[in-house]
């Protein structure tokens, strides 16, 4: 009997978890959604507050990731080990995808740096032709469709 009792307290303690952990995701959700909506209206010259508030909402982000893995994917009750061969390779994944990108970034600055052959063509100004205007360079004559 006294098995039995402990069980259902068990559930009981599962459901508020869930309702806890659903709560959680819930206000984490609505904090990003308040921040991504007021990121709209900062003028694009403050480039610091605009970076802060996405590194803000990716930490948010990465918050809402470890409840569902923990909670929804039931990782917070396993043992260690299988919990380290989750997250050993995905930090190792991680830390690819983050040097990855660093390097490409390095090698296209170092490109543009040391060789104005391959400089990027968003860095070239363009002039602006008005509207109406021709440009002034000596045409071929032009054969006119007639008899001859």
């Amino acid at each position: 009997m006294e098995h039995t009792t402990e069980h259902h307290e068990h559930a009981g303690g599962g459901t508020k978890e869930i309702i806890k952990v659903t709560v959680i995701l819930t206000v984490l959700t609505i904090v990003e959604l308040i921040l991504g909506f007021w990121m709209i209206d900062i003028p694009l010259d403050s480039q610091s507050l605009r970076l802060g508030i996405k590194g803000t909402i990716v930490i948010l982000m990465m918050a809402k990731a470890f409840y569902i893995v923990a909670y929804f994917m039931h990782l917070k009750h396993e043992l260690k080990n299988l919990i380290m061969t989750i997250v050993v390779p995905l930090a190792l994944f991680i830390w690819f995808i983050t040097a990855f990108l660093y390097d490409g970034n390095s090698f296209r600055n170092l490109r543009n740096t040391y060789d104005p052959h391959f400089k990027e063509q968003s860095t070239i100004k363009v002039e602006k032709k008005e509207h109406g205007t021709t440009e002034k360079h000596e045409a071929a004559p032009v054969k006119e469709h007639g008899g001859h």
